[in-house]
């Protein structure tokens, strides 16, 4: 192991002790809080599995928020998402839950003061805390953490993508197996073990697209084009959460002439990022990303029954 990732491990490590033996304390929210986290610095899905779980809960009538740290965000301290504001403001993926789900969606640092906001705005409701399996400050009544089959053989920050050791998942209450991860791969035992399967819906695309994207992992959003039988001509990839330019535009333009291509295709949340440029590179298809989980009902009631359990527990 790159002695690095050792140190890092060994930090990780230690914080969790002490969070297991309540030498540091989590804070505890009135309502419930459901976690959706992962093991790897991006690209597992999470957004569109809180997207999807939102979506559920909005089928049964359930009220809830979403609280996040909003990240890539230029400003500070605890907001509530405006679904109009900028990436700037509230960061790209939490602007896209807000459009999406029409939920409300608190921003902070600190996601115990975002839901103690939250609790004011609009009363003791269900929580969906963001991105939130290592933030262990707040407690949680249910955790769920999305897996892929690139965790299963990766190795700590810096060296790797994993934030975490694979045996934190004891931690997890469902482990969501995303991507096509494989159960074996993973230390399962006793877990809840949820499928997932994660599509594009691509309309409109333009012949020939130049394709680009700021994501985690732009290959993969490649080969769901080339899987719907759309060939890109090009390609332009930026890091994740990128905040497109002027720059930016001028270069995908002159690509495009180069490439003689049709027009453009991109993903959704970087729709969000161009913000006011998504007019200058038309034809532009922006493709949402479509996910189902697998017996969703038994799942969620599942799921819900547990919170129950041990909120009367409590």
């Amino acid at each position: 192991m790159n002695p690095l990732s050792a140190i890092y491990g060994g930090v990780v490590g230690a914080r969790n002790v002490l969070y297991d033996r309540g030498v540091l304390q989590a804070r505890r929210l009135q309502g419930a809080v459901i976690s959706v986290g992962n093991l790897s610095a991006g690209g597992s899905g999470k957004t569109p599995f809180v997207i999807l779980l939102g979506e559920l809960l909005k089928a049964r009538g359930i009220e809830f928020d979403v609280l996040s740290r909003g990240y890539g965000r230029e400003s500070r301290g605890v907001r509530l998402v405006d679904p109009a504001g900028l990436p700037r403001e509230f960061g790209d993926e939490p602007l896209l839950i807000a459009r999406k789900v029409q939920v409300p969606v608190i921003v902070g640092e600190d996601r115990y003061q975002a839901g103690q906001f939250a609790e004011s705005r609009f009363g003791p409701q269900l929580h969906l805390l963001d991105d939130g399996f290592q933030h262990r400050a707040l407690a949680r009544d249910f955790d769920i953490v999305l897996v892929t089959p690139q965790d299963a053989g990766d190795q700590l920050l810096p060296s790797g993508r994993l934030r975490e050791p694979l045996s934190s998942l004891r931690r997890a209450d469902a482990v969501v197996l995303a991507s096509g991860a494989a159960a074996e791969s993973f230390p399962l035992e006793g877990k809840m073990v949820w499928r997932v399967r994660r599509g594009i819906v691509p309309k409109d695309v333009p012949p020939r697209p130049v394709v680009f994207c700021g994501i985690a992992r732009p290959q993969n959003f490649v080969l769901q084009l080339r899987a719907a039988n759309i060939e890109p001509v090009a390609e332009a990839f930026y890091r994740d959460h990128h905040p497109y330019e002027e720059k930016d535009i001028r270069e995908l333009l002159a690509l495009k002439q180069r490439s003689g291509a049709g027009g453009f295709v991109t993903t959704e949340k970087d729709a969000v990022n161009l913000g006011g440029y998504l007019s200058a590179l038309q034809p532009l298809a922006v493709v949402p990303v479509k996910m189902e989980l697998s017996d969703a009902a038994n799942a969620v009631d599942t799921m819900l029954h547990k919170i129950d359990e041990r909120k009367h527990r409590a």
